[in-house]
């Protein structure tokens, strides 16, 4: 990881980086008429730079998580018990859990932006992206100038790889993979110190969700923020991400590097997530990894 010192110097020891987002004993139950717990005291540490991959199937709380984690949850799912504490560089400690609607407002976008489920779909079809852009910055910068929002604009859509003559454009004349990256361009904007996103490579073809994980890898490199990336694509995490933590029913079941977790997954949960994907190589019918036996027990 680009923080962490460089060994070779004076024979010196690599120094973990400084935690910017830790989640304590997080419970989320959905309030229905039989009380579903989606999130079950779940506990994890997010360290500045880092990536760390949120894998599991669909419906294990893998989004419930991340939109409890930015107060983005809504009735009938409550918060029952845990703590969300965001080391921020300049204010210090900010427990999440108890700010205002006006600190949320505040605290959202500006220290910790989102990358939504389906954010191909989210850009409003009837202005350009030159306005959705800018309404960001005057909502968190009202004292920014006109020309110096419209450079900004420009030069975040240029981080991102798309062309600044797009400013113009509207959603339905963008590709897919040009909406995704003007979704990502919106949530750099402010430079944020944690950015989480949600399967943001979902609906789009292999060559251009290559493209968008090499963009996101780079401009973590040279941004230096932190990443939770959620999605159900274990092979996926297993290039990007530093630690990868493995979601089950409302659980992490387990959490290691990604290293650790391709080579030596300890829960039969994860065991199984690497055995369910084809190989691309060997025989036919062979996967990645032989000897998971379906019928073990997940528990």
């Amino acid at each position: 990881m680009t923080l962490t010192a460089n060994p070779a110097a004076a024979g010196a020891t690599p120094t973990p980086p400084p935690v910017v987002l830790t989640v304590e004993n997080l419970t989320v139950v959905y309030e229905v008429d039989h009380p579903v717990t989606a999130v079950k005291n779940v506990s994890l540490e997010l360290a500045r730079g880092e990536i760390l991959g949120l894998a599991g199937e669909s419906g294990c709380g893998k989004t419930t998580l991340a939109y409890a984690i930015n107060r983005l949850h809504k009735p009938p799912a409550r918060i029952v018990s845990g703590e969300v504490t965001f080391h921020d560089k300049a204010d210090g400690d900010l427990n999440l859990l108890t700010l205002g609607q006006e600190q949320l407002r505040l605290f959202r976008w500006d220290k910790l932006s989102m990358v939504f489920q389906g954010a191909m779909n989210a850009l409003n079809p009837v202005i350009t992206v030159r306005a959705q852009l800018e309404d960001v910055l005057t909502t968190h910068r009202p004292d920014m100038k006109k020309a110096e929002r419209r450079e900004l604009a420009a030069s975040v859509l240029q981080l991102v790889g798309v062309d600044r003559s797009r400013l113009t454009s509207y959603a339905h004349e963008l590709s897919g993979g040009m909406r995704q990256r003007v979704m990502i361009a919106m949530a750099l904007l402010l430079e944020p110190q944690v950015m989480i996103m949600d399967e943001p490579t979902t609906a789009l073809d292999v060559v251009v969700q290559r493209e968008i994980l090499r963009e996101i890898v780079r401009l973590r490199d040279e941004l230096n923020f932190a990443v939770i990336f959620i999605t159900h694509d274990l092979p996926l995490l297993l290039e990007i991400s530093d630690r990868i933590a493995i979601m089950l029913a409302g659980e992490i079941v387990e959490l290691d590097t990604a290293t650790n977790i391709y080579r030596n997954p300890q829960h039969p949960y994860t065991k199984k997530l690497l055995g369910s994907f084809p190989s691309l190589t060997g025989e036919r019918g062979s996967f990645i990894r032989s000897g998971v036996n379906n019928s073990s027990d997940l528990s």
